[in-house]
């Protein structure tokens, strides 16, 4: 309890000295501009509607509510199973997290049906987490996405309950082209601008982060999917009435991921009612607005934002740019691992993974039957520590024992991550992120070979009991 985890610290994957940094850029959502919970069950709410009116789904189906403690984010979606599951770094599905509706997958179906519990790379979904190609799996990385993981379930589970025949595959392209129209044909955005208390946590960080790096004279920009009109009145709202003033240009509409590498596009100005414009764009003007962009390049640009694929992949992959990832779940996840309750039974659980590495050589029945109660009681514990999270699906970043593809997703394509971007303001403008120097399984010794003095407590009394 002494090590507590700083929620509102930033941790660093690779490392990076911000005294390199003298371009600062920013996403929108989920980056400047936080939600409230109220969005997803109108996002919900909205699409299931249109499931209804355009696509003529079962009326029925509308009295299913959102849940916003059913998904989490990362989940892979089996397009053609209809079955939402949570895969580790090394493609292997977590038992127990498997959900065909509603209703928990039993882990000798999951096992018959994918022969084991390994997805093959030519299942999982492509480089951008989407399912194309012959790819059967779709990765939700967006924080958004969750609306839509959930409405599938819902879908899938009064299929099921009604035992009505469906194809899978139809389900899910209906359910995202719902999503999709919530946002394309202006629903959400109207919805936020008519009630933007309702929705916009109102953050008065925001603008002391831009405050603070505009002060030491750092350029700064903003690239958004979303339209102008719609950012404006966001950023009136948590930033004043001269947000723009702080940023030297501001790139709405930008189509991304693709609009990183596509070099076709030329920028567009919009004006103040957010009508294009057609002159032709010689330089970027500060406290401008355009559209679309062409490639910038350089590790001296810092970007933020949520989407690991969308907002930092290629930027670090193709054009160099340092990158930060907003990971608003991070700060939830580190009050539980600061639990007491979690902390010993991770404790526990670690010590009883040691018991039964050292202990296994004893192949006497009596022995045999300790060691099968062990394991029992491990498999328990590992449910337990799930159920601190999330009860369907757990921790975001782990699964029993491995990290997940989703960590393992963040930890290539983000040199740094937080929980939002007033984590800034607890570090010097000059300050060096240094990542801790993990070790690798080689560099430690086994429970069996670890000298008596350097093994836990726990394991040194149950040894000798």
């Amino acid at each position: 309890m002494n090590n507590l985890l700083n929620p509102d610290a930033i941790f660093s994957n690779n490392e990076m000295s911000l005294s390199d940094i003298e371009i600062y850029g920013f996403d929108y959502d989920y980056t400047l501009v936080f939600y409230s919970k109220h969005l997803h069950t109108l996002i919900f709410n909205a699409a299931r509607d249109l499931l209804i009116n355009e696509h003529r789904y079962p009326a029925e189906i509308r009295k299913y509510e959102y849940d916003p403690n059913f998904a989490i984010r990362g989940l892979h979606y089996d397009v053609q199973r209809a079955v939402l599951m949570k895969i580790d770094a090394f493609h292997y599905i977590q038992l127990g997290t498997v959900y065909r509706g509603l209703s928990v997958v039993p882990d000798e179906e999951v096992i018959e049906m994918y022969e084991g519990s390994h997805v093959p790379l030519e299942q999982m979904s492509d480089f951008y987490g989407k399912s194309s190609h012959g790819n059967t799996m779709k990765q939700f990385m967006d924080i958004f996405s969750l609306p839509e993981m959930s409405l599938l379930s819902c879908v899938n589970e009064y299929f099921l309950k009604n035992n009505i025949d469906y194809e899978p595959v139809h389900l899910y392209k209906d359910v995202k082209d719902s999503i999709r129209d919530v946002h394309i044909k202006g629903i959400m955005y109207r919805a936020i601008e008519a009630d933007i208390e309702k929705y916009i946590c109102y953050a008065e960080q925001t603008r002391a982060v831009l405050a603070k790096l505009a002060d030491h004279g750092k350029k700064m920009f903003l690239i958004t999917n979303s339209p102008s009109s719609f950012v404006d009145k966001g950023m009136r709202y948590i930033v004043g009435k001269d947000w723009r003033d702080l940023f030297d240009v501001v790139i709405v509409q930008a189509e991304k991921p693709n609009f990183f590498n596509d070099k076709r596009r030329p920028f567009r100005k919009v004006n103040e009612k957010g009508v294009l414009l057609w002159d032709k764009i010689h330089k970027l003007q500060k406290g401008q607005i355009y559209k679309q962009l062409t490639g910038w390049r350089g590790s001296k640009v810092l970007y933020f934002g949520d989407h690991i694929y969308s907002d930092l992949a290629d930027l670090t992959l193709k054009h160099g740019w340092r990158t930060g990832a907003i990971i608003p779940e991070l700060r939830s996840e580190l009050k539980i691992m600061n639990t007491e309750q979690y902390i010993q039974t991770m404790t526990w659980l670690q010590t009883l993974t040691g018991l039964l590495e050292q202990m296994q050589v004893h192949r006497d029945a009596e022995s045999q039957l300790v060691l099968q109660e062990w394991k029992k009681e491990r498999k328990e514990m590992r449910e337990m520590t799930k159920n601190f999270f999330n009860t369907q699906f757990g921790s975001l970043f782990r699964t029993d024992q491995n990290p997940t593809y989703f960590l393992r997703r963040l930890s290539r394509f983000a040199d740094i991550y937080m929980a939002s971007l007033s984590c800034l303001l607890n570090y010097d403008v000059s300050h060096t992120f240094y990542p801790r120097r993990t070790p690798l399984q080689h560099e430690l010794p086994a429970w069996s070979d670890r000298a008596p003095a350097l093994r836990p407590p726990l394991l040194q009394e149950a040894q000798a009991e």
